[in-house]
C-alpha cells in the first residue's frame, strides 16, 4: 500500500497531467464520461421517479454513490502502482473538469457579441448557461456570461480538485457525479421540486469548500482584491445559491463590474440582488478578463491543494 507521500505525489502527477490534458484537449466531442453518466442517471430517474423526497434521495444515493464506487474500485485495482494510479488519476481530472471549453465558449459568445452578431451569440449562450438567450440583448449575455464563468469556476473546476485533493479519484467522480445530478434535477419546477430536493442539498454541500476557495483565489488573483473583498462580504448572502454568491460577488469586486438583476430560466423571470453595486456594467470585453481570472484560480487551487496535502502529512507525521 503507498505511503501518504505516495498518494500525495499520485494527486499531484496526475492532476497536473489532467489539467494539462484538458488545457490541450479541451472536452471530447463525443463520449464522453460525464454525458455518459447523465445518461445512466437519466435511466435511473425514468425507473424511480415518484413526486417525494425518499424517491428523490434514493435517485441521488444510487447515482451519486454508485460513480463514487466505481471509481473507488477503479483506484483500488491500480493500488500500489505508481504510473497507474497516476495515469488514473490523470484521466479523472480531464474527465471531470472543464476549464478549457468553459473559456472557449465564453470567448466564442464574446467574439460574436464583439462582431454584433447577437443571433450567433444567442445560438451559443445554452451551451454556457440555461437562461432563455432570445430575452437577452448584448449587454445582458455579456453579464450572463461572465457569471456562468464565475460559477463554473467553482463548480467545474475548483470544486474537482478539492475533493481530488481530499478523497482521490473516488472524490473527484463523486464531486462531478453529484454536480451533474444537480443541473439534470436540482431545480425547482413542478416535475424536480420534491424529486430533486436531495441531489441539490448534496450539492450545496459538496460545493461549499470549493466555492470559499474559488472566491478566496479570486480575490488574489484579481486586479482589485480588496474590492473583491468588499463584494464578497457585503452580497454574497444576498445570492439564492450559498455557493454562487460568494464566486459571484468576488468576481465581481475583482472584476470592477456589476453582476445579478433580473434574469430569465426556462420561462421563469427572477430578479436576484445586485453584485457589487458600484461596479460599472458588464462589457464584451469583460468576458476575456473573467476567462483570464478563471485560468489563474485554476492554477492557484491546484497549487494550495497539493501544498495542503502536503501540510496535512508532515502533521500527520509529526503526531505519529
Amino acid at each position: 500500500m503507498p505511503g501518504r507521500s505516495t498518494a500525495t505525489a499520485v494527486y499531484a502527477y496526475g492532476a497536473t497531467a489532467g489539467l494539462v490534458a484538458d488545457l490541450a484537449l479541451g472536452d471530447p466531442r463525443r463520449g464522453h464520461p460525464v454525458a455518459a453518466f447523465g445518461r445512466a442517471a437519466g435511466a435511473v430517474e425514468r425507473l424511480l421517479w415518484r413526486d417525494h423526497r425518499g424517491w428523490g434521495a434514493l435517485h441521488t444515493a444510487v447515482c451519486a454513490g454508485g460513480a463514487a464506487a466505481a471509481g473507488a474500485l477503479a483506484a483500488r485495482a491500480v493500488r500500489g502502482r505508481g504510473a497507474a494510479s497516476v495515469a488514473l488519476t490523470a484521466a479523472s481530472v480531464w474527465a471531470v473538469v472543464g476549464g478549457t471549453t468553459l473559456g472557449r465558449e465564453a470567448r466564442a459568445i464574446g467574439g460574436a457579441l464583439a462582431a454584433g452578431d447577437l443571433d450567433v451569440a444567442r445560438e451559443r449562450l445554452p451551451h454556457l448557461c440555461g437562461r432563455d438567450p432570445q430575452s437577452l440583448d448584448g449587454p445582458a449575455m455579456a453579464r450572463a456570461v461572465v457569471e456562468s464563468v464565475a460559477e463554473n469556476t467553482s463548480d467545474a473546476v475548483v470544486g474537482a480538485l478539492v475533493w481530488g485533493a481530499v478523497a482521490g479519484v473516488p472524490g473527484l467522480v463523486g464531486f462531478r457525479a453529484v454536480n451533474t445530478l444537480d443541473a439534470m434535477v436540482g431545480h425547482k419546477s413542478p416535475r424536480y421540486r420534491r424529486f430533486g430536493w436531495a441531489s441539490a442539498r448534496l450539492d450545496d454541500l459538496a460545493g461549499w469548500p470549493g466555492a470559499r476557495l474559488t472566491a478566496a483565489l479570486a480575490v488574489a488573483a484579481g486586479g482589485d482584491p480588496r474590492g473583491a473583498v468588499r463584494a464578497w462580504r457585503a452580497d454574497a448572502a444576498k445570492h439564492p445559491s450559498p455557493n454562487a454568491g460568494p464566486v459571484e460577488a468576488s468576481f465581481a469586486g475583482a472584476l470592477g463590474v456589476r453582476l445579478g438583476g433580473t434574469l430569465a430560466y426556462g420561462g421563469r423571470v427572477e430578479h436576484r440582488p445586485v453584485l457589487n453595486g458600484a461596479g460599472r456594467a458588464v462589457a464584451v470585453a469583460d468576458i476575456e478578463r473573467a476567462v483570464t481570472l478563471s485560468r489563474r484560480v485554476t492554477a492557484l487551487t491546484l497549487g494550495v491543494c497539493v501544498g495542503g496535502r502536503m501540510i496535512v502529512n508532515a502533521m500527520k507525521r509529526r503526531g505519529a
